[in-house]
Protein backbone atom coordinates (compact mmCIF):
# COMPACT_ATOMS: atom_id res chain seq x y z
CA UNK A 1 0.00 0.00 0.00
CA UNK A 2 2.74 2.39 0.43
CA UNK A 3 4.19 1.70 -2.57
CA UNK A 4 1.45 2.22 -4.35
CA UNK A 5 1.06 5.81 -2.42
CA UNK A 6 4.28 6.77 -3.36
CA UNK A 7 3.78 6.10 -6.76
CA UNK A 8 0.82 8.58 -6.64
CA UNK A 9 2.57 10.94 -5.21
CA UNK A 10 5.31 10.90 -7.42
CA UNK A 11 2.65 10.57 -10.26
CA UNK A 12 0.72 13.82 -8.83
CA UNK A 13 4.22 15.66 -8.29
CA UNK A 14 5.03 15.29 -11.67
CA UNK A 15 1.58 16.29 -13.18
CA UNK A 16 1.72 19.40 -11.49
CA UNK A 17 5.34 20.72 -12.99
CA UNK A 18 3.88 19.90 -16.41
CA UNK A 19 1.00 22.30 -15.19
CA UNK A 20 3.14 24.78 -14.14
CA UNK A 21 5.10 24.28 -17.16
CA UNK A 22 2.33 24.53 -19.74
CA UNK A 23 1.17 27.71 -17.50
CA UNK A 24 4.19 29.46 -17.63
CA UNK A 25 5.40 28.67 -21.52
CA UNK A 26 1.69 29.84 -22.74
CA UNK A 27 2.89 33.46 -21.39
CA UNK A 28 5.62 33.27 -23.59
CA UNK A 29 4.56 31.19 -26.93
CA UNK A 30 2.24 32.60 -29.67
CA UNK A 31 0.53 28.75 -29.68
CA UNK A 32 0.86 26.28 -27.81
CA UNK A 33 -0.88 22.76 -27.21
CA UNK A 34 -1.15 20.46 -23.98
CA UNK A 35 -2.82 16.90 -23.68
CA UNK A 36 -3.42 14.24 -21.48
CA UNK A 37 -3.92 10.58 -23.11
CA UNK A 38 -4.44 7.54 -21.70
CA UNK A 39 -4.35 3.92 -22.48
CA UNK A 40 -4.92 0.30 -21.42
CA UNK A 41 -4.06 -3.00 -23.36
CA UNK A 42 -6.00 -6.20 -21.20
CA UNK A 43 -5.21 -9.60 -22.27
CA UNK A 44 -5.57 -13.29 -22.30
CA UNK A 45 -2.67 -15.97 -23.79
CA UNK A 46 -1.93 -19.35 -23.68
CA UNK A 47 1.76 -21.10 -24.85
CA UNK A 48 3.27 -24.82 -24.86
CA UNK A 49 6.16 -23.67 -23.68
CA UNK A 50 5.61 -24.80 -19.99
CA UNK A 51 7.55 -22.38 -17.26
CA UNK A 52 5.39 -22.61 -14.55
CA UNK A 53 2.48 -20.39 -13.72
CA UNK A 54 3.13 -16.88 -13.16
CA UNK A 55 6.33 -16.69 -15.03
CA UNK A 56 7.16 -14.65 -17.92
CA UNK A 57 7.32 -16.41 -21.23
CA UNK A 58 10.62 -16.69 -23.38
CA UNK A 59 10.79 -13.65 -25.72
CA UNK A 60 8.46 -11.92 -22.62
CA UNK A 61 6.97 -8.52 -24.65
CA UNK A 62 3.53 -8.34 -25.08
CA UNK A 63 1.19 -10.79 -23.40
CA UNK A 64 4.10 -12.58 -21.91
CA UNK A 65 1.92 -15.05 -19.42
CA UNK A 66 0.26 -18.16 -20.08
CA UNK A 67 -3.36 -18.93 -18.88
CA UNK A 68 -3.60 -15.94 -16.97
CA UNK A 69 -5.66 -13.34 -17.77
CA UNK A 70 -3.91 -10.15 -17.19
CA UNK A 71 -2.80 -6.41 -18.06
CA UNK A 72 -0.24 -5.73 -20.77
CA UNK A 73 -0.26 -1.89 -19.75
CA UNK A 74 -2.38 1.02 -18.10
CA UNK A 75 -0.66 4.26 -19.29
CA UNK A 76 -0.80 8.29 -18.87
CA UNK A 77 1.33 10.25 -21.43
CA UNK A 78 1.22 14.11 -20.96
CA UNK A 79 2.31 16.66 -23.57
CA UNK A 80 3.14 20.06 -24.24
CA UNK A 81 4.30 21.41 -27.47
CA UNK A 82 5.17 25.32 -27.69
CA UNK A 83 6.52 27.60 -30.23
CA UNK A 84 10.05 27.33 -28.47
CA UNK A 85 9.84 24.45 -25.56
CA UNK A 86 8.36 21.06 -25.77
CA UNK A 87 8.01 18.21 -23.39
CA UNK A 88 6.15 14.68 -22.63
CA UNK A 89 6.16 12.36 -19.88
CA UNK A 90 4.57 9.05 -20.19
CA UNK A 91 3.96 6.45 -17.26
CA UNK A 92 3.43 2.89 -17.49
CA UNK A 93 2.34 -0.22 -15.40
CA UNK A 94 1.52 -3.69 -15.99
CA UNK A 95 3.08 -6.44 -17.76
CA UNK A 96 4.73 -5.07 -20.67
CA UNK A 97 6.64 -2.65 -17.90
CA UNK A 98 7.43 -5.80 -15.98
CA UNK A 99 8.85 -7.95 -18.67
CA UNK A 100 10.72 -5.59 -21.03
CA UNK A 101 11.15 -2.02 -19.50
CA UNK A 102 14.17 -0.76 -17.17
CA UNK A 103 14.92 -1.76 -13.71
CA UNK A 104 14.01 0.15 -10.58
CA UNK A 105 12.99 3.22 -10.54
CA UNK A 106 12.57 3.67 -14.26
CA UNK A 107 10.87 0.86 -14.96
CA UNK A 108 7.22 2.56 -14.84
CA UNK A 109 8.91 5.86 -16.69
CA UNK A 110 8.48 4.45 -20.59
CA UNK A 111 9.84 8.10 -21.53
CA UNK A 112 10.14 11.96 -20.33
CA UNK A 113 12.14 14.33 -22.18
CA UNK A 114 12.07 17.86 -22.73
CA UNK A 115 12.94 20.08 -26.08
CA UNK A 116 13.96 23.60 -27.38
CA UNK A 117 13.79 25.01 -30.74
CA UNK A 118 17.49 26.11 -31.78
CA UNK A 119 16.43 27.18 -35.03
CA UNK A 120 14.04 26.62 -37.56
CA UNK A 121 12.75 23.16 -38.20
CA UNK A 122 15.64 22.31 -35.99
CA UNK A 123 14.94 20.90 -32.10
CA UNK A 124 17.21 19.09 -29.53
CA UNK A 125 15.56 17.57 -26.68
CA UNK A 126 17.13 15.24 -23.48
CA UNK A 127 15.59 12.67 -21.15
CA UNK A 128 14.83 9.41 -21.64
CA UNK A 129 13.05 8.21 -25.31
CA UNK A 130 11.57 5.40 -26.51
CA UNK A 131 13.63 3.84 -29.12
CA UNK A 132 14.49 5.13 -32.32
CA UNK A 133 15.05 1.80 -34.03
CA UNK A 134 13.28 -1.08 -35.72
CA UNK A 135 10.04 -1.91 -38.36
CA UNK A 136 8.22 -2.89 -35.64
CA UNK A 137 6.79 -0.52 -32.67
CA UNK A 138 5.93 -1.81 -29.30
CA UNK A 139 2.26 -1.62 -28.18
CA UNK A 140 -0.23 -3.70 -30.24
CA UNK A 141 -1.87 -0.02 -30.73
CA UNK A 142 0.57 1.16 -32.81
CA UNK A 143 1.31 -1.93 -34.51
CA UNK A 144 -1.07 -4.24 -36.92
CA UNK A 145 -0.33 -7.63 -34.76
CA UNK A 146 -0.52 -7.65 -31.04
CA UNK A 147 2.74 -9.61 -30.66
CA UNK A 148 6.33 -8.44 -31.94
CA UNK A 149 8.95 -10.65 -34.07
CA UNK A 150 11.63 -11.73 -32.17
CA UNK A 151 13.81 -9.59 -34.48
CA UNK A 152 12.09 -6.53 -32.53
CA UNK A 153 12.06 -8.47 -29.21
CA UNK A 154 16.65 -8.21 -29.66
CA UNK A 155 16.23 -4.51 -30.39
CA UNK A 156 16.21 -1.87 -27.84
CA UNK A 157 12.95 -0.53 -26.81
CA UNK A 158 14.10 2.37 -24.69
CA UNK A 159 17.09 4.94 -24.81
CA UNK A 160 18.58 8.06 -22.77
CA UNK A 161 20.54 10.84 -23.86
CA UNK A 162 20.27 13.88 -26.20
CA UNK A 163 18.54 13.77 -29.90
CA UNK A 164 18.39 16.39 -32.64
CA UNK A 165 15.94 16.67 -34.42
CA UNK A 166 15.29 17.95 -38.12
CA UNK A 167 12.08 18.48 -40.00
CA UNK A 168 13.58 20.01 -43.59
CA UNK A 169 10.34 19.08 -45.83
CA UNK A 170 6.64 17.69 -44.69
CA UNK A 171 8.05 14.67 -46.28
CA UNK A 172 11.42 14.22 -44.64
CA UNK A 173 12.55 13.92 -40.94
CA UNK A 174 15.69 13.27 -39.70
CA UNK A 175 16.91 12.17 -36.28
CA UNK A 176 20.53 12.40 -34.72
CA UNK A 177 21.52 10.87 -30.93
CA UNK A 178 23.65 10.98 -28.83
CA UNK A 179 22.70 7.89 -26.03
CA UNK A 180 24.53 5.64 -22.97
CA UNK A 181 24.19 2.59 -24.75
CA UNK A 182 21.90 0.31 -26.12
CA UNK A 183 18.64 -0.82 -24.32
CA UNK A 184 19.63 1.56 -21.20
CA UNK A 185 18.67 4.34 -19.26
CA UNK A 186 21.76 4.40 -16.93
CA UNK A 187 25.10 4.64 -18.88
CA UNK A 188 27.13 1.04 -17.95
CA UNK A 189 30.85 2.59 -18.79
CA UNK A 190 32.38 5.53 -19.78
CA UNK A 191 31.55 5.46 -23.46
CA UNK A 192 28.17 7.26 -25.61
CA UNK A 193 27.44 5.83 -28.14
CA UNK A 194 25.63 7.20 -31.34
CA UNK A 195 22.24 6.67 -33.50
CA UNK A 196 20.49 7.89 -36.86
CA UNK A 197 17.16 7.71 -37.98
CA UNK A 198 15.84 8.38 -41.18
CA UNK A 199 12.14 8.72 -42.40
CA UNK A 200 10.91 9.96 -45.92
CA UNK A 201 7.04 9.49 -47.12
CA UNK A 202 7.21 8.74 -50.92
CA UNK A 203 3.63 9.44 -51.12
CA UNK A 204 0.73 9.55 -48.98
CA UNK A 205 0.49 5.95 -49.55
CA UNK A 206 3.67 4.78 -48.90
CA UNK A 207 6.94 5.91 -46.49
CA UNK A 208 10.49 4.30 -46.12
CA UNK A 209 12.79 4.17 -43.21
CA UNK A 210 16.45 3.66 -42.11
CA UNK A 211 17.69 3.32 -38.63
CA UNK A 212 20.86 2.60 -37.09
CA UNK A 213 22.81 2.11 -33.58
CA UNK A 214 26.84 2.70 -33.35
CA UNK A 215 28.48 1.58 -30.02
CA UNK A 216 30.41 -0.59 -27.69
CA UNK A 217 28.24 -1.40 -24.26
CA UNK A 218 30.87 -3.38 -22.60
CA UNK A 219 32.24 -2.65 -19.18
CA UNK A 220 35.38 -0.16 -18.36
CA UNK A 221 38.39 -2.62 -18.27
CA UNK A 222 37.24 -5.23 -20.88
CA UNK A 223 40.13 -6.04 -22.97
CA UNK A 224 38.78 -6.44 -26.55
CA UNK A 225 36.26 -4.13 -28.30
CA UNK A 226 33.12 -5.23 -28.27
CA UNK A 227 31.88 -2.50 -30.86
CA UNK A 228 28.11 -3.00 -32.75
CA UNK A 229 27.06 -1.63 -35.67
CA UNK A 230 23.45 -2.56 -36.12
CA UNK A 231 21.14 -0.89 -38.92
CA UNK A 232 17.67 -1.44 -39.44
CA UNK A 233 15.36 -0.65 -43.05
CA UNK A 234 11.58 -0.80 -43.50
CA UNK A 235 9.06 0.06 -45.46
CA UNK A 236 5.48 1.16 -44.99
CA UNK A 237 2.83 0.79 -47.51
CA UNK A 238 -1.19 1.45 -47.26
CA UNK A 239 -3.60 1.83 -50.15
CA UNK A 240 -7.85 0.53 -50.30
CA UNK A 241 -8.10 -2.24 -47.79
CA UNK A 242 -4.16 -3.34 -47.67
CA UNK A 243 -1.96 -2.18 -45.38
CA UNK A 244 2.05 -3.51 -45.70
CA UNK A 245 4.61 -3.51 -43.49
CA UNK A 246 8.36 -4.83 -44.61
CA UNK A 247 11.62 -4.42 -42.39
CA UNK A 248 14.72 -6.12 -41.80
CA UNK A 249 17.99 -5.52 -39.36
CA UNK A 250 21.64 -6.49 -39.93
CA UNK A 251 24.02 -6.38 -37.17
CA UNK A 252 28.05 -6.55 -36.66
CA UNK A 253 29.63 -6.74 -33.51
CA UNK A 254 33.53 -6.62 -33.33
CA UNK A 255 35.20 -9.55 -31.82
CA UNK A 256 32.13 -12.05 -30.86
CA UNK A 257 32.25 -14.82 -33.26
CA UNK A 258 32.16 -18.14 -31.65
CA UNK A 259 34.62 -20.38 -33.15
CA UNK A 260 37.67 -17.37 -32.44
CA UNK A 261 36.48 -14.50 -29.97
CA UNK A 262 38.23 -12.33 -32.40
CA UNK A 263 36.49 -12.35 -35.68
CA UNK A 264 33.55 -10.16 -36.45
CA UNK A 265 29.41 -12.03 -35.54
CA UNK A 266 27.09 -10.84 -37.87
CA UNK A 267 23.35 -11.36 -37.24
CA UNK A 268 20.07 -10.71 -39.54
CA UNK A 269 16.62 -10.85 -39.51
CA UNK A 270 13.41 -9.69 -41.55
CA UNK A 271 9.67 -9.37 -41.28
CA UNK A 272 6.60 -8.66 -43.66
CA UNK A 273 3.11 -8.15 -42.39
CA UNK A 274 0.26 -7.81 -44.03
CA UNK A 275 -3.36 -6.51 -43.02
CA UNK A 276 -6.17 -6.94 -45.23
CA UNK A 277 -9.64 -5.04 -44.78
CA UNK A 278 -12.11 -6.94 -45.08
CA UNK A 279 -15.24 -5.20 -43.82
CA UNK A 280 -15.29 -1.12 -42.40
CA UNK A 281 -14.34 -2.19 -38.57
CA UNK A 282 -12.99 -6.13 -39.25
CA UNK A 283 -9.64 -6.77 -40.99
CA UNK A 284 -7.60 -9.92 -40.96
CA UNK A 285 -3.76 -10.03 -40.94
CA UNK A 286 -0.54 -12.12 -41.06
CA UNK A 287 3.25 -11.88 -40.54
CA UNK A 288 6.18 -14.19 -41.17
CA UNK A 289 9.37 -13.73 -39.21
CA UNK A 290 13.31 -14.69 -39.53
CA UNK A 291 15.40 -14.60 -36.80
CA UNK A 292 19.53 -15.81 -37.29
CA UNK A 293 22.25 -15.30 -34.83
CA UNK A 294 24.59 -17.73 -35.14
CA UNK A 295 27.29 -16.40 -32.54
CA UNK A 296 24.85 -15.65 -29.84
CA UNK A 297 26.16 -11.62 -29.88
CA UNK A 298 22.09 -10.77 -29.47
CA UNK A 299 20.15 -14.19 -28.26
CA UNK A 300 22.93 -15.68 -26.66
CA UNK A 301 24.64 -18.55 -26.66
CA UNK A 302 23.10 -22.55 -26.10
CA UNK A 303 24.34 -25.64 -26.33
CA UNK A 304 22.03 -27.32 -28.80
CA UNK A 305 21.52 -31.36 -28.74
CA UNK A 306 23.98 -32.11 -30.58
CA UNK A 307 27.00 -30.81 -28.55
CA UNK A 308 27.43 -27.82 -30.38
CA UNK A 309 27.64 -24.06 -29.26
CA UNK A 310 25.43 -21.61 -31.18
CA UNK A 311 22.93 -18.62 -31.41
CA UNK A 312 19.51 -18.55 -31.87
CA UNK A 313 18.10 -19.30 -35.32
CA UNK A 314 14.59 -19.16 -35.38
CA UNK A 315 11.35 -18.34 -37.76
CA UNK A 316 7.89 -17.81 -36.81
CA UNK A 317 4.82 -17.13 -38.88
CA UNK A 318 1.46 -14.88 -37.62
CA UNK A 319 -2.05 -14.96 -38.23
CA UNK A 320 -4.62 -12.89 -36.12
CA UNK A 321 -8.42 -10.99 -36.93
CA UNK A 322 -9.69 -7.77 -35.83
CA UNK A 323 -12.48 -5.96 -34.54
CA UNK A 324 -12.43 -1.99 -34.06
CA UNK A 325 -15.78 -1.01 -31.79
CA UNK A 326 -14.45 2.78 -32.43
CA UNK A 327 -11.61 4.67 -33.59
CA UNK A 328 -10.00 4.52 -30.66
CA UNK A 329 -10.37 0.29 -29.36
CA UNK A 330 -10.02 -3.45 -30.75
CA UNK A 331 -10.15 -6.58 -30.41
CA UNK A 332 -7.95 -9.25 -31.78
CA UNK A 333 -7.40 -12.69 -31.84
CA UNK A 334 -4.25 -13.85 -32.99
CA UNK A 335 -2.26 -17.28 -33.36
CA UNK A 336 1.50 -17.57 -33.78
CA UNK A 337 4.15 -20.43 -34.27
CA UNK A 338 7.97 -19.95 -33.52
CA UNK A 339 10.09 -22.96 -35.38
CA UNK A 340 13.63 -23.13 -34.05
CA UNK A 341 16.03 -24.67 -35.93
CA UNK A 342 16.41 -28.31 -35.73
CA UNK A 343 18.51 -29.54 -32.82
CA UNK A 344 17.98 -26.09 -30.88
CA UNK A 345 15.23 -27.54 -28.00
CA UNK A 346 14.79 -24.52 -25.92
CA UNK A 347 10.84 -24.95 -25.15
CA UNK A 348 9.43 -27.41 -23.16
CA UNK A 349 6.35 -28.79 -23.04
CA UNK A 350 5.06 -31.19 -20.24
CA UNK A 351 8.38 -32.07 -19.94
CA UNK A 352 9.68 -32.78 -23.40
CA UNK A 353 12.00 -30.72 -24.84
CA UNK A 354 10.92 -28.99 -27.98
CA UNK A 355 11.91 -26.83 -30.97
CA UNK A 356 8.47 -25.15 -31.26
CA UNK A 357 6.25 -22.83 -29.41
CA UNK A 358 2.41 -22.74 -30.39
CA UNK A 359 0.68 -19.57 -28.94
CA UNK A 360 -2.66 -17.86 -28.96
CA UNK A 361 -3.40 -14.74 -27.91
CA UNK A 362 -6.84 -12.36 -27.72
CA UNK A 363 -6.35 -8.67 -27.02
CA UNK A 364 -8.42 -5.84 -26.05
CA UNK A 365 -7.64 -2.38 -26.05
CA UNK A 366 -8.59 1.44 -25.94
CA UNK A 367 -6.86 5.19 -26.31
CA UNK A 368 -8.96 8.26 -25.01
CA UNK A 369 -8.03 11.52 -24.70
CA UNK A 370 -8.61 12.88 -21.15
CA UNK A 371 -7.18 16.64 -22.30
CA UNK A 372 -6.62 18.61 -24.80
CA UNK A 373 -5.89 22.67 -24.74
CA UNK A 374 -4.90 25.10 -27.05
CA UNK A 375 -3.03 28.58 -25.99
CA UNK A 376 -2.15 31.74 -27.33
CA UNK A 377 0.22 34.42 -26.14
Amino acid sequence: MATASNRVFRLTIMLSFLFALQSRAQKIDTISTFSITGYLDAYYAYYTDSVGPGNFQKFPTVSPRSNAPSLNTAQLAVQYTGEKVRGMAAFHFGDIAAATWAAAPFHNIQEAHVGIKIYSKLWIDAGFFRTHFGTEYLLPSENITNSVSVGTYYEPYYESGLRLNFDPTPKLEINLFLLNGYGIYIDNNSKKSFGMGVTYAISDKAGIGYTNYIGDDSPDGTSASHLRFHENVFLNYQKNKIKLQVGGDFCLQKNSDLATGTKTASMFSALATLRYQLLQRFAIYGRGEIFHDPNGCMSGVIQDATGKFTGYKVWGLTLGAEYKPTDESYVRVEGRVLKMQQDQYIFMTDNEAMNARFEIMVNAGVTFELLKRFGTR
